[in-house]
């Protein structure tokens, strides 16, 4: 059984100030399963943005994956921007959690 997405996000946003970073949740979505987005901003202008990996990449071990929505390391927050608008018009029950740290550290399973 999948643990529910608010429940995860609340323990996310905690991991994050655990390690030293600050994450906010932007955008409530479905309580239950309501798909992720996660922008980081490495505070020097520049941002990454994560979304779920496509279920084929899910392996036993993980309870939720994620990947990299752009090819470059980072990009501009305005393009992260118009990435998250247009997932919102996709799937209006989605959740936006925005994380700050100077390191850039996502604190995600990602796919490789």
């Amino acid at each position: 059984m999948r643990l529910r997405t608010d429940f995860w996000v609340a323990a996310y946003i905690r991991r994050c100030e655990l390690e030293g970073a600050f994450a906010v949740l932007r955008r409530r979505g479905a309580p239950e399963a309501g798909a992720i987005f996660i922008k980081i901003d490495n505070l020097s202008g520049c941002s990454a943005l994560y979304g779920p990996a496509p279920q084929s990449e899910l392996k036993d071990s993980h309870e939720r994956i994620f990947e990299r929505l752009h090819s470059a390391p980072w990009i501009a927050p305005a393009e992260a921007e118009q990435k998250l608008l247009k997932q919102i018009r996709f799937d209006p029950d989605i959740w936006i959690i925005e994380t700050e740290d100077r390191q850039g550290r996502s604190f995600l399973d990602v796919v490789a």
